[in-house]
């Protein structure tokens, strides 16, 4: 658990990249088999003009640059909220291990909220998930961010 805290504490950095930026305080990480951080991300759909440019898709695109392999097998993904369908279907493309996410998402999460499409027998490659890791500093960090677009 200690190791999984302080991979999150380096996603939740990334998180505030984001949101100096003003965009949704979204980050992950990307850790080889190694314990080492092979590529970052923040959420940046409105810098890049870029629908896809999720904190998860970011990193996946860093760590496989570093790797000249689109492949990421014995991967873990640190990221702060609970992936999307997009970004858990990029995970699985990559062969990702292990995803552990901070917060849950009650809208879009795949992992637990609205689905756990990790789980499903059509996939050729499982994912491991664990949520809940650090959640409360990074469910703060949504909330905050919210209230302050929305005037509260």
């Amino acid at each position: 658990m200690a190791r999984d805290e302080f991979f999150m504490h380096r996603a939740l950095d990334q998180a505030r990249l984001a949101l100096a930026e003003g965009e949704v305080p979204i980050g992950a990480v990307i850790v080889n088999a190694e314990g080492v951080i092979i590529g970052a991300g923040y959420n940046a759909p409105r810098r890049d003009h870029d629908p896809t440019a999720h904190a998860e898709i970011q990193a996946l695109r860093a760590a496989s640059a570093e790797c000249g392999n689109y492949r990421l097998q014995g991967c873990t993904v640190y990221v702060t909220l609970e992936p999307c369908m997009m970004c858990l279907g990029a995970m699985i493309h990559a062969r990702i291990e292990r995803v552990v996410y901070g917060a849950r998402e009650p809208r879009t999460g795949m992992l637990a909220s609205v689905a756990n499409l990790a789980d499903q027998p059509w996939f050729n490659h499982r994912v491991n998930h664990q949520g809940g890791v650090l959640a409360t500093p990074c469910k703060r960090l949504l909330t905050e961010f919210f209230k302050t677009r929305r005037g509260e």
